[in-house]
């Protein structure tokens, strides 16, 4: 089982299409809530498109908070996913889980003409970390959020929306994206297998 791959099963939607994206590149995952199993799991994914509050008082309800800040394997997580890994949201004022000592913030537009949500393609630039080798500099990934986390140490990857944000984050074995690999062709495809081979 250690060579499998655990997907978060809670209260967040977009978990199929990671599954499938992962089958596409050969790897054997699961969608699971049993923390046992997910403590077992070579690698874990923690996708998610929702609500913030809503999906850490899921999480909270079932203890997974606490299973997955003691994980020790290779953990990413994407959109909702990383932003829950950050320390607090603006989104209905939510204490996340504070493993990236960071700020998600919603996108004020202050008059310039960028709509809220960001839907679509843009550029990652600063990429640092094992989940970028092979990626150029400037690489075009997908995107589909109404809040941001800052920018700080754990920093790995950077977008321009209205103003620079973290489009990745990195921390001993914690990863992060707000852009979706699974929706962002070749390149989000060898991002997930950097993820695989850690």
């Amino acid at each position: 089982m250690a060579t499998e791959t655990a997907i978060i099963r809670y209260n967040a939607g977009n978990i199929r299409s990671v599954l499938l994206a992962l089958e596409r590149i050969g790897a054997p995952a699961v969608v699971t809530d049993d923390p046992d199993r997910i403590r077992a799991a070579g690698h874990v994914v923690f996708p998610g498109v929702g609500e913030a509050s809503s999906a850490m008082r899921h999480l909270r309800e079932r203890g997974l908070d606490e299973v997955i800040r003691s994980l020790r394997q290779p953990f990413l997580g994407i959109c909702l996913g990383m932003q829950l890994m950050c320390r607090h949201s603006e989104e209905n004022d939510t204490g996340c889980l504070g493993i990236f000592d960071e700020a998600v913030r919603r996108f004020q537009p202050a008059g310039r003409p960028l709509k809220v949500p960001q839907m679509g393609w843009n550029r990652i630039t600063s990429l640092q970390g094992p989940l970028f080798h092979g990626i150029a500099e400037g690489t075009h990934v997908y995107f589909v959020h109404s809040y941001h986390a800052t920018t700080g140490p754990d920093t790995r990857a950077v977008t321009d929306y209205i103003l620079p944000f973290s489009a990745a984050l990195g921390r001993d074995n914690f990863f992060g994206v707000q852009f979706h690999p699974e929706k962002s062709a070749t390149a989000g495809e060898r991002i997930l297998r950097n993820f695989l081979e850690l």
